[in-house]
């Protein structure tokens, strides 16, 4: 059978979250805090910290219903950074926790325009897994609902259909949307190039995988 995402799971993005901050947030806690000074090379310009920093604003915008002209933007993203200047790394892990805990409902309650927050914040956990050299950068326990939820956005965002055969997945996974103007592109290789295509990362040297009928950039969710 084909894994689709035709009906949303309105619990799934706090489900990812939920799932991500257990893995997560103990790493956080138990790295020194030069690691969090290392430059974030999916995120030019950023580093670490800045990133974590980012994933906690965008969270507590959700939790606390702040949605002003222009969230979201480079330049809210970097005002949002710049309020944390003077934080130490701990504050923004503890408001990084308080934020994966407390926005699941909510997103839950916003009918499915939210949810690509959880998909972002699940990546940028990535990110720094990245930075840091830890297994699993794209994958982990959250992998299978970030595959879900990653499929279903692709379809409403009318994203060019693609058949996935993932290595590491029982299922194929159906991404895009199908409108019969495109022959579906095809996608043969592990879940996190997957993911790091989508998300417009980079792929490890010497990683193994098959594309056809895309060019990699037309997959850039994020860029």
């Amino acid at each position: 059978m084909t894994t689709t995402a035709d009906v949303r799971d309105p619990e799934l993005p706090g489900r990812l979250l939920a799932v991500e901050r257990d893995a997560l947030i103990p790493l956080l806690r138990a790295r020194p805090d030069a690691d969090f000074a290392l430059p974030a090379t999916a995120c030019p310009g950023w580093t670490v910290r800045d990133v974590l920093a980012h994933c906690s604003s965008a969270l507590l915008r959700v939790v606390e219903s702040r949605f002003e002209e222009g969230v979201f933007s480079p330049a809210s993203n970097d005002r949002d950074i710049a309020e944390r200047a003077d934080w130490s790394n701990q504050q923004v892990v503890d408001e990084l926790e308080r934020g994966m805990t407390e926005a699941g409902p909510v997103i839950a309650k916003a009918g499915g325009v939210l949810d690509r927050v959880a998909l972002g914040e699940w990546v940028h956990a990535g990110d720094v897994r990245d930075v840091w050299g830890e297994p699993e950068a794209y994958g982990g326990p959250g992998l299978p609902d970030a595959l879900v939820l990653l499929a279903r956005i692709t379809r409403e965002r009318g994203r060019l259909p693609l058949h996935a055969d993932l290595d590491d997945v029982d299922e194929p996974l159906l991404l895009g949307e199908a409108s019969g103007e495109r022959n579906p592109a095809r996608f043969i290789g592990d879940a996190a190039t997957l993911v790091r295509l989508y998300a417009g990362r980079s792929v490890p040297e010497g990683t193994s995988y098959e594309l056809v009928g895309a060019e990699a950039a037309e997959l850039n969710m994020f860029g």
